[in-house]
């Protein structure tokens, strides 16, 4: 068990110092031993987590000193798993995408010191090697990102991508200083015992430390995971090559989540930072999923997606659904994986053929020609509404029992519930020629959607935080005042309810209103299409600085 602790971040490492001793050799064989080292990486990461479900015992592993450990523990394992698999994936896809691009062996050196990188970060057993793994991935990152020098756009973003990584890693640094001083230790798992034997022992500016260290953490993960208003760095980040886009969609940009989770005894004691990461969280999801649909670039379209999902993450973190942030941050990962590597497909394929066929597909989702039957609009409405809601209900009835008693679980019940109504009405709209079979087909599709996830999303719970307590005191620590809870409920699901009942009375009336779009419209539509003018002060800001300095400098020449 020592042997594949050390192996897992050492193998990508040892892959780099062997391609960089194989670069003036064949592209083939460059590719061929990064590939094979990848694998037996995953592999090692296999076996691991199967040693690990075998003893159920932690490991750290330490090469002397106070720093420079490792720590296998479920969290570790299994994210050393997905950055694994994930790395094998993009080594395997890089071999040909990358072949008529100079500096072959330097993308697949970058690429292993990456995964060696992430992998160090998620096994760290220490809060240095977890600072130093957390600043290598950003400055890797640049050099990924950069791989093309001839485009300006590519290193521009790419600079930009590394300064606000470097911002992130400031409050981080912070925090460890501020948890060495009042624990005197570096070893994440005795750090993580006096923090639940002694959580306040300190105050930091007349603020308890726990609040203070929660705050310097979320807002590194902030950074990191791209959350408004730090988010305008990931959407232009697509200069880059698509393996790199792949790989940090999929596992980089994850880091906020994971860096939440690896501290979650922090946020035990600091309740008002878990607000704050809900209230951004859902902001970003909401900002990231409208810029998304307003994007004609496939690529930057899947950025702004990418920043809607870590929202939703940060939303589950917020409510002390902590493993569930973790299951969200996998299967995202392996989807937004396979989105950007099939991207160039989709480009190739929109260029070979611009018109659409008019076949039964198109002409049901596309034209939606009118039918001679379709569902009571009261009907419709009444599934809409109850359907999701039991669907959801009894689904994780039947795992967890008591989930009504956890605020954490009602919201994620509400957002589901929200997101089933919508496809159901989406369906609705369709004018299906039999709509009866294809309501059920679709409640068919979300029973067995729904449960799938609760099971999983229970699993991973009792997987990643088999101690009770720990797990019942981060969703108190989410909760805020009863009845301030129910009344948001009641209030939301009451507006949501009437909103729909309208919706659908409109769509069946025909009441759309006057075709020209109205003034509001169209400056709603301004405002997203220039990305709710967050760049635009981010380079306001910039000339000011720049101009100031400019000043500055003419008036030292005078001194």
């Amino acid at each position: 068990m020592d042997k594949l602790t050390i192996l897992l971040p050492a193998l990508p490492l040892l892959s780099a110092v062997l391609v960089a001793l194989l670069s003036g050799g064949s592209h083939r064989r460059v590719a061929r031993t990064s590939i094979i080292l990848s694998a037996l990486t995953l592999l090692l990461a296999v076996s691991a987590l199967a040693l690990y479900l075998r003893d159920a015992r932690p490991m750290q592993v330490s090469f002397g000193g106070d720093w420079g450990s490792l720590y296998l523990d479920p969290l570790s394992c299994i994210m050393a798993l997905a950055v694994a698999g994930i790395s094998l994936v993009v080594h395997v896809y890089s071999a040909r995408y990358m072949a008529e691009e100079s500096g072959y062996a330097r993308f697949y050196v970058l690429l292993d010191l990456m995964a060696a990188a992430i992998l160090l970060m998620v096994t760290a057993g220490d809060l240095i090697t977890l600072l130093v793994a957390w600043h290598l991935i950003g400055v890797l990152l640049y050099f990924l990102l950069s791989h093309d020098t001839r485009r300006a756009a590519t290193q521009r973003y790419a600079f930009w991508t590394f300064f606000t990584y470097r911002l992130g890693d400031l409050p981080l640094i912070f925090a460890a200083v501020l948890l060495y001083h009042a624990y005197g230790t570096l070893s994440l798992p005795l750090l993580f015992e006096h923090i639940t034997a002694t959580p306040d022992v300190h105050a930091v500016f007349g603020m308890p430390l726990m609040t203070m260290v929660g705050l310097l953490i979320v807002l590194s993960a902030f950074a990191r995971s791209a959350q408004f208003p730090l988010h305008t760095w990931l959407p232009y980040t697509m200069e880059g090559p698509t393996p790199v886009s792949a790989l940090m969609h999929a596992g980089i940009v994850n880091a906020g989540g994971f860096i939440i989770n690896r501290f979650a005894p922090v946020f035990v004691n600091a309740g008002d930072v878990l607000h704050l990461v809900f209230a951004v969280g859902l902001v970003t999801a909401i900002l990231g999923s409208v810029l998304m649909l307003t994007q004609n670039d496939i690529k930057k379209s899947l950025g702004y997606s990418t920043m809607g999902q870590m929202g939703f993450m940060f939303v589950e973190c917020g409510v002390g659904a902590f493993s569930l942030a973790i299951y969200h941050l996998i299967a995202h990962g392996l989807f937004k994986g396979t989105l950007f590597l099939g991207a160039g497909d989709v480009i190739g394929d929109a260029r070979k053929d611009d018109g659409v066929p008019h076949d039964d597909v198109y002409t049901f989702l596309v034209e939606r020609r009118p039918v001679a039957s379709r569902l009571p609009w009261v009907v419709a409405a009444a599934i809409t509404v109850v359907v999701p809601l039991a669907v959801l209900g009894v689904s994780h009835w039947l795992v967890g029992g008591n989930f009504v008693g956890q605020q954490g679980a009602i919201i994620l019940l509400f957002f589901g519930w929200v997101t089933g109504a919508q496809l159901l009405f989406a369906t609705y709209r369709l004018r299906a020629e039999s709509p009866w079979r294809v309501m059920t087909m679709i409640i068919l599709s979300l029973v067995v959607v729904v449960a799938g996830y609760t099971v999983i999303e229970h699993a991973f719970d009792l997987f990643l935080y088999a101690n009770r307590t720990l797990r019942e005191h981060i969703y108190a620590a989410a909760s805020i005042p009863i009845a301030t809870f129910e009344s948001l409920v009641a209030i939301l699901t009451v507006a949501i309810v009437v909103g729909w009942l309208a919706v659908y009375y409109t769509n069946a009336s025909g009441d759309h209103g006057n075709d020209r779009p109205s003034a509001l419209r169209l400056a709603f539509y301004s405002l997203i299409s220039r990305e709710f003018y967050v760049a635009d002060v981010y380079a306001w800001l910039t000339q000011m600085v720049l101009g100031l300095s400019e000043r500055l400098n003419v008036w030292s020449r005078w001194v």
